[in-house]
């Protein structure tokens, strides 16, 4: 009730100020002050110009501030052409805004109130009708078809050879989920979801397959270069995976896993020095409003060489072992990954000293 009785006072303070207004200039009028009003559309448009060359100004100026200093380059392939598509999209845009803007604040000026000339009324042309709807709907429908091409690319099928990586959103974080040497996840099932058990993702332990699978939060690890397909789930409400540094975004939908896919261009530490930022990190944050801890949903992306990325996989525990420590993953892949690492590392060794003879 008392909403309402602050919206009926400042509506009666509007109607007293417009009809106080009203009365104020038909008594400028009746006196003989017309010279006055005349005297001030002059100066209302010559403040006209001022303002339309300092917005140009002001424009062009924050352009220049700002350019390449939000993101930087994209990190990602998919990325270059969505930056493609919104430089053009924003150079199209920007012709027509500073066409109008111009026009808008120009016939104000030169068009103001004159005793020598008449108004012109124009109430309507079936040819101008035509022209400024067919031709923003035909930009306009050349732009969505770029956009739809780009979206069918990022959420179509992934090259067969790309890795997956499994993100599952929650109240308030991330949990990633790797598969083993099988590259297969192991099946699960909500209600099997307990934290206290080490079981964040409801793994069903009777299926072998998910043995292997790696388990963990905070950080996901990505192999620049190498493309990276991403199935995307929640445990709860809707989170949106948001990849700004890649141009990549995807709802996160509970009992609806939806996809994407993307090819890392730059590691972590090309992009500090890219950005001459030492304490640069790729970022994943939540850009779907989804509760009071929402601003926490932030995790760590690493682009690292494939070297560093079977090191680090080699490093983490399967989920099965952290919930049975007294049983061996399935597979022996703790064997298999020492292998891997000591083998890619004497490659890396032998190509590193080659390269200095």
């Amino acid at each position: 009730m008392s909403t309402v009785f602050i919206i009926l006072i400042l509506l009666l303070g509007f109607l007293i100020t417009f009809q106080i207004a009203k009365a104020s200039e038909y008594v400028s009028i009746l006196k003989g002050e017309k010279k006055a009003q005349l005297q001030q559309n002059r100066i209302n448009g010559f403040l006209m110009i001022v303002f339309l060359v300092g917005g140009l100004i002001g424009v062009y100026w924050c352009n220049e501030l700002y350019r390449g200093k939000i993101l930087a380059d994209s990190a990602s392939e998919h990325g270059e052409k969505i930056d493609t598509m919104l430089y053009i999209t924003i150079i199209i845009t920007g012709i027509v805004f500073v066409i109008t803007q111009v026009l808008l604040f120009w016939f104000a000026f030169k068009y103001q109130y004159s005793e020598k000339r008449k108004a012109y009324y124009f109430p309507h042309s079936n040819s101008l009708e035509i022209l400024w709807t067919t031709v923003p709907a035909i930009a306009l429908c050349i732009l969505v078809g770029f956009g739809l091409y780009y979206w069918f690319k990022i959420t179509g099928d992934a090259p067969k050879d790309a890795m997956q990586v499994e993100i599952t959103g929650k109240q308030f974080g991330w949990i990633f989920r790797y598969p083993g040497k099988d590259n297969v996840f192991g099946k699960k099932y909500y209600q099997n979801i307990s934290d206290k058990d080490n079981n964040p993702l409801g793994l069903i332990w009777d299926d072998p397959a998910s043995h292997d699978d790696i388990v963990v939060g905070n950080e996901m690890y990505l192999v620049v270069g190498k493309p990276v397909k991403f199935i995307i789930n929640s445990r709860d409400v809707i989170h949106d995976v948001g990849l700004p540094h890649f141009r990549m975004k995807m709802d996160a939908v509970p009992g609806t896993p939806t996809t994407m896919w993307l090819t890392p261009r730059f590691t972590t530490e090309e992009m500090k020095k890219k950005t001459n930022n030492p304490e640069f990190e790729y970022e994943l944050a939540c850009d779907q409003m989804c509760g009071k801890g929402h601003f926490t949903m932030r995790a760590v992306v690493k682009v690292v060489s494939p070297e560093e990325f079977i090191l680090w996989k080699a490093k983490q525990k399967t989920n099965y072992a952290l919930v049975f420590p007294d049983k061996e993953p399935a597979g022996g892949t703790t064997a298999d990954s020492t292998k891997s690492v000591t083998s890619i590392t004497m490659d890396a060794a032998t190509k590193s000293t080659a390269k200095k003879n």
